[in-house]
């Protein structure tokens, strides 16, 4: 198995498990020390399991974006005729 399927598959794996704690917080309520615990744990397995994704080279170089380039040519004045300067109120009218 390659890397990706042997994280997707502990993903899987974690998203079950965090549905039964779910359950037992149901059953036993959320209020005591081991089951905040538990809790505690298995979130804390979710994001180390998040970060782990984020280091893997070959995983990251697979979500970069495309990168989008953008004109220095200016806008066309007509877009802002109708709108107000931000944060300076309306053209005619005073700021109190």
């Amino acid at each position: 198995m390659s890397v990706n399927d042997e994280l997707a598959a502990a993903q899987r794996s974690l998203d079950e498990v965090l549905r039964y704690v779910k359950r037992l917080e149901q059953q036993l309520g959320s209020g005591g020390l081991e089951m905040r615990r538990v809790r505690i744990d298995a979130d804390r397995l979710r994001e180390s399991l998040a970060l782990l994704r984020e280091t893997d080279p070959a995983l990251a170089k697979a979500r970069r974006p495309d990168l989008v380039s953008i004109s220095d040519t200016p806008y066309d004045n007509t877009l802002w005729t109708d709108s107000d300067d931000e944060g300076l109120g309306a053209r005619d009218r005073r700021a109190p």
